[in-house]
């Protein structure tokens, strides 16, 4: 009789533990069955339709391939170390958290994305508006504006990004970052919500320009999307 009330109870603890395990709240990290899933997305526009300021070739194996390679790699290197469920931009905030090849692999990835959605056919120009007035207050006038950020851009030793920001103190500031790193991290000397940005890794220019770097920040400016840019003033 004892045996029997002892494995009534049991069974009834085990129904109990069971019904709260249904109920409590997921905590931290997913669970190990889960898996990152950051996406690469399709481009915004086709691979030649930023010609002749930037070939198709070089969008396709810049989009394709080292982008994707990023994503991926971004992905692996999530799982392995059990970073689920966090937005990207979560993780670059706290990146110094993280192993370096999620800064880096991360960081490709928001940067690119951001990148291609900062361009557009038949972009350039001057903008008006809210941009216009926004630029010139901050830098005295459009010319003035884009020399500075040119000058971010060539000055950039090695791979990096030149960026327009809006800086904690909601000011815009113009400067670059090495590698793949962003205004996002915590790391990142230049601090701010990011506005505008340029890739000066040479992938993203070398097939057409070679080492004329400044050729291709030159030609850059007849596809910047202003649009892009006033929305996210």
């Amino acid at each position: 009789m004892e045996n029997q009330h002892s494995r009534r109870r049991f069974l009834h603890m085990g129904l109990l533990t069971a019904g709260a395990a249904l109920t409590l709240p997921r905590i931290g990290f997913s669970l190990q069955h889960e898996h990152a899933n950051f996406t690469l997305d399709p481009l915004p526009y086709a691979y030649n339709a930023l010609e002749p300021h930037i070939d198709a070739q070089t969008m396709e194996i810049h989009h394709s391939r080292h982008h994707k390679a990023y994503v991926d790699n971004l992905n692996r290197l999530c799982n392995e170390n059990h970073v689920h469920e966090m937005s990207l931009e979560a993780i670059l905030r706290s990146i110094s958290n993280y192993p370096v090849g999620i800064r880096n692999n991360g960081g490709g990835h928001w940067n690119h994305r951001f990148f291609w959605n900062s361009m557009k056919p038949n972009g350039g120009g001057e903008p008006n508006g809210k941009v216009k007035d926004a630029l010139s207050a901050a830098f005295g006038d459009m010319e003035a504006f884009k020399t500075r950020f040119s000058d971010a851009a060539k000055s950039r030793f090695g791979s990096g990004w030149a960026w327009l920001v809006k800086m904690p103190d909601g000011k815009l500031g113009i400067g670059s970052t090495p590698n793949q790193d962003n205004p996002l991290m915590d790391v990142s000397e230049l601090k701010g919500t990011p506005l505008l940005a340029l890739d000066v890794w040479e992938h993203a220019y070398y097939l057409k320009y070679q080492n004329k770097r400044p050729d291709y920040i030159a030609a850059w400016w007849n596809v910047v999307d202003w649009d892009a840019l006033a929305a996210r003033l």
